[in-house]
């Protein structure tokens, strides 16, 4: 999730990847239980709920955009930028740009949230928006993407994206996926 940080792995900055995971994980659980999608303030208030009592460290600085001034932490950064990108009706471009959508925690965590705060009702707005309007899209479409299937399911899946996937986990098992994906089924939503 935005692995980039410009200190050493000792560095507590380092731990904040591992205090973002969490939140985020926090928040499909609760979204894999929901009937139908929250209010758009659900997403940051949610993830800044549960980040606030496991972050640690004050010092994240942001590497560009139009917020390099601040200092502090990383959910305080969060509620301020997305509540205000959000606030003045931003597209995801827009928003994104302003505090520079690459592979930082300070670029990658708003950019998930805003898009999910403007597009979670649709998985593939929010997916197509994490794609088309971010630096790093590969990673922010992924969580985005993780987050809307939580709340969707597969059957929201635009059937033009799953068609003829192979279902690879390597070059020479086709279909491997696919069988993994009913074992944690059954593991963890047991029929019945």
């Amino acid at each position: 999730m935005g692995g980039y940080c410009p200190v050493g792995d000792d560095h507590p900055q380092r731990l904040g990847i591992h205090f973002v995971c969490l939140s985020f994980v926090q928040m499909l659980w609760k979204l894999l239980q929901m009937q139908a999608p929250p209010e758009p303030d659900w997403w940051l208030e949610t993830y800044v709920e549960a980040a606030r009592d496991l972050e640690v460290d004050d010092t994240y600085r942001p590497r560009g955009g139009d917020f390099v001034d601040y200092q502090g932490t990383l959910w305080r950064y969060v509620e301020a930028r997305v509540s205000e990108a959000y606030r003045r009706g931003l597209s995801v471009l827009e928003a994104c740009d302003s505090w520079y959508s690459g592979a930082f925690l300070l670029e990658t965590v708003p950019s998930v949230l805003y898009i999910l705060m403007r597009h979670g009702n649709d998985l593939e707005e929010a997916i197509v928006r994490a794609v088309n309007d971010t630096k790093d899209n590969d990673t922010i479409a992924a969580i985005a993407g993780a987050a809307a299937g939580a709340l969707h399911g597969k059957a929201a899946i635009p059937r033009r994206w799953i068609d003829n996937l192979a279902g690879r986990t390597a070059a020479r098992d086709d279909g491997a996926i696919f069988g993994l994906l009913r074992g944690a089924r059954g593991l963890w939503w047991p029929e019945g």
